[in-house]
């Protein structure tokens, strides 16, 4: 992820506004089936800091325990708005991510980082599945480097060419070997949806095991942001631009754990957003 200023304050105003009808859509469907949530990362810094959006982001995170979170992609279809629909490896071949997407039909927004895949992201919310942790020190890093593993061979699924922060020689290897490893993976039909099914096997490992931690193993350091069961829920509300959404209970823990003095704004050096390559807003 890549800090870029978008063209205007007013543009990035509206793929926020934009982005939080998808929000809101999220949560009136979650309630509706009775389906926990909170808002994850920036996102539930954004609730409790702002308000609303972090001033320079531009999309939308939610997390759910795994059990809610299948819930919701089995359930969810049937009462989602016409304009609504989920995204994943399980409907589309060339998706890029190990989550799911709830997506605005009719608009993209590319960011900088993935502008050559074949996928075309739409505005949408962010959908993460929070999974059990191996209690055992060793089962945990395992778990770790292979969930780490796999969700790189997902990247690399749908391009050759990361977004990698290497110049010279070094960047040409790295891209070279991210080339032939992408090529290799077309032509022995290694796609997403089959990727998807080891990191879902090692993600999963211990989903029906009483574990003290869950955790995102979508995150490149997915202990960074483990938690317990009863740090997230049940969540509460909190104010969020014009709707009211769920944040975690013991958010100020949550936070302070992943973050540090998350109520202190960070230096322009050091914000990130998903820097824009390409918006059509649509209708919308």
């Amino acid at each position: 992820m890549a800090f870029k200023e978008y063209e205007s304050p007013e543009l990035l105003r509206e793929v926020q506004r934009v982005t939080a009808i998808v929000l809101a859509e999220f949560d009136r469907v979650c309630r509706l089936l009775d389906i926990p949530y909170v808002a994850y990362g920036g996102t539930a810094i954004g609730a409790v800091r702002h308000q609303g959006f972090i001033p320079w982001d531009d999309d939308v995170d939610v997390a759910m325990m795994r059990s809610d979170y299948e819930r919701f992609l089995a359930e969810a279809p049937a009462v989602l708005g016409d304009n609504f629909e989920i995204h994943s490896t399980r409907n589309h071949r060339d998706f890029t991510a190990v989550f799911s997407f709830l997506t605005l039909k009719g608009t993209q927004l590319v960011h900088e980082d993935v502008k050559d895949h074949s996928y075309r992201k739409p505005v949408s919310v962010d959908l993460f599945p929070l999974d059990n942790v191996a209690d055992d020190p060793k089962l945990r890093r395992r778990q770790c480097r292979q969930a780490w593993f796999w969700g790189r061979l997902m990247y690399l699924s749908a391009t050759g060419k990361p977004n990698v922060a290497l110049t010279g020689w070094k960047r040409s290897l790295v891209l070279a070997i991210t080339s032939a490893a992408h090529w290799a993976m077309r032509v022995l039909h290694m796609d997403g949806a089959w990727v998807q099914k080891h990191w879902d096997k090692v993600a999963r490992r211990y989903e029906h095991d009483t574990t003290e931690l869950m955790a995102d193993f979508s995150d490149l350091t997915p202990m960074a942001w483990a938690v317990t069961a009863e740090d997230m829920f049940p969540a509460v509300d909190a104010p969020f631009e014009s709707i009211t959404i769920k944040i975690p209970r013991d958010y100020d823990k949550v936070l302070t754990n992943g973050f540090g003095d998350y109520m202190e704004l960070p230096p322009v050096e050091k914000r990130k957003n998903h820097a824009p390559y390409f918006i059509d807003l649509g209708e919308y």
